[in-house]
């Protein structure tokens, strides 16, 4: 059974990166932001959700998909809701707070971790009003050279 969250999800390579954050934090643009990168700073990028997101654990992965009702849609913002193609399910790799509390410069062990539906993921936590895209992209590259 799957869990619907407030969040966006774009896939990056071979894993999606899951954007959690509270409303107005920048999940969309980061989204947007990151398949904008594909090509150049990324090789491959596409969009698997916006502002909801559906997650279910499965074969010790957690795969997330678009809510059926926002398949394919991506609110940019001053131009309105737009149709994108999309990735239907993905394995999510690394999960990004916006917004977060327990953002830190050196973080401790604990804070780079996230539990979801009982799987462990990587975890980015980003300072309000800190830029995200640089900081994801630079995670992205250390996770997948550690792969």
């Amino acid at each position: 059974m799957s869990l619907t969250i407030h969040a966006s999800a774009v896939l990056v390579g071979a894993r999606a990166v899951l954007i959690r954050g509270p409303s107005g934090a920048g999940k969309s643009r980061l989204a947007f932001d990151l398949i904008s990168a594909a090509g150049g700073r990324l090789r491959f990028a596409r969009l698997v959700a916006d502002d909801r997101a559906e997650v279910v654990a499965a074969a010790g992965r957690l795969l997330v998909r678009p809510a059926p009702s926002l398949a394919g849609l991506i609110e940019v913002h001053g131009l309105g809701i737009r149709r994108l193609a999309y990735e239907p399910v993905a394995a999510v790799g690394l999960v990004v707070d916006l917004a977060a509390a327990d953002a830190q410069r050196l973080p401790a062990p604990e804070q780079t971790r996230a539990v979801i539906e009982g799987v462990v993921l990587a975890r980015l936590a980003v300072a309000p009003g800190e830029a995200a895209l640089p900081r994801v992209i630079a995670a992205l590259h250390l996770l997948e050279s550690a792969a």
